[in-house]
């Protein structure tokens, strides 16, 4: 069912906005002008003294640690680095917080936690709820964060899948709703582009005993058309070029559907020369390689 579709790609989506280069450059740069302003206060100091200063030094950084920012920033490179454990360790400490900006990112480590080989399946369903409450409590004390709605849509789907069919469908709307209102508030999003173009394929590809099926339940079920979901996947990709394998996939795969044998092949040929560092870019190798061998016709 192409709603379960959705829910399933969005439960294994993680969003991997926080680039690990440039945060390697940001952090290389601030170790260089922290060590140069260390070198010149050192210059006019005693040995007595340089130990006392790297008594006091190591005690300070200790503390900053402490601070919000300086967790966050600690946050988003162990997010970078795939730490998950460690990211929620750090996290989970500022449950209570009245910070969107905690609660949001431990929403989306709680997700990850979830999502791990190693964790049982009470757990996984515990995370999952958890994740979606931090989700939740993000949106509470920040409306205006767009990370907020966009996970809360992400964090919502995912407990669909303990609710059954018709919460899932129902959701539907919640979710391309927030997903809608993260986009505005930060059109340069490109995940949350790429996700809400994912919700239009999968209900344009619902099948027509599935849309009788759910108009059963909702009297004016979710609908979209190919058409916006390539022009989502497209505008992913304008805001942020080449940022996910899988949104390189997804543009093969509608200009499939949309009877583009020339456009599909291009964009079906990136997806399968995409550098595949995680397992979900070697799934979509893989299935990109599959979907170049079968004919395409053209309209």
């Amino acid at each position: 069912m192409a709603s379960a579709g959705l829910f399933g790609a969005l439960k294994r989506f993680v969003s991997r906005n926080v680039r690990i280069r440039r945060m390697n450059e940001r952090i290389w740069t601030d170790r260089i002008r922290t060590a140069n302003r260390k070198a010149s206060f050192l210059v006019a100091v005693t040995p007595l003294s340089f130990l006392i200063y790297e008594r006091v030094t190591h005690f300070s950084s200790v503390r900053a640690l402490d601070s919000a920012e300086e967790t966050l920033e600690q946050a988003d490179y162990l997010y970078s680095c795939g730490e998950t454990q460690k990211l929620y360790q750090l996290l989970v400490r500022h449950r209570d917080s009245d910070d969107a900006e905690f609660l949001w990112r431990l929403a989306r480590a709680s997700r990850d936690l979830a999502l791990l080989s190693s964790i049982s399946a009470d757990e996984k369903k515990t995370l999952t709820y958890e994740a979606f409450d931090y989700a939740e409590k993000a949106l509470e004390k920040n409306e205006a964060s767009f990370a907020a709605h966009k996970w809360f849509a992400i964090c919502l789907s995912d407990v669909g899948d303990y609710e059954g069919i018709k919460v899932k469908i129902g959701n539907s709307y919640i979710i391309r709703n927030h997903l809608e209102r993260a986009i505005a508030l930060n059109p340069k999003d490109a995940t949350s582009i790429h996700i809400l173009g994912y919700w239009c394929f999968a209900f344009a590809e619902l099948p027509w005993y599935q849309r009788k099926v759910a108009a059963v339940i909702f009297a004016s079920p979710p609908t979209a058309t190919y058409e916006e979901a390539l022009a989502f996947f497209l505008k992913a990709e304008e805001v942020d070029p080449n940022f996910y394998s899988k949104n390189l996939l997804m543009l093969g795969k509608t200009y499939m559907m949309l009877r583009d044998a020339k456009q599909a092949a291009l964009w079906l040929t990136k997806a399968r020369d995409y550098p595949a560092v995680t397992e979900e870019d070697k799934q979509v190798h893989k299935e990109a390689l599959e979907l170049l061998k079968k004919p395409m016709t053209s309209s």
